[in-house]
């Protein structure tokens, strides 16, 4: 699996989000968000600092550059 979406689906888990909520929550949609999930599509810089911001972790961890 992709780590980027290992690492969104972990967090979301985690934080016992359904996709839908998390969507409401950081103004992404969860189209979008299951995409990534699932790789169907690549995230984009933007959308990305907000996942990581949201989370409270960097966009290294996200991309699976640091653990």
């Amino acid at each position: 699996m992709d780590k980027f979406a290992e690492r969104l689906k972990e967090l979301r888990e985690e934080k016992g989000l359904s996709l839908h909520q998390l969507s409401k929550a950081i103004g992404l949609g969860a189209s979008s968000l299951c995409r990534w999930e699932n790789e169907k599509a690549d995230v984009k810089g933007s959308q990305l600092i907000l996942i990581a911001k949201y989370f409270g972790v960097t966009t290294d961890y996200l991309l699976g550059l640091e653990d």
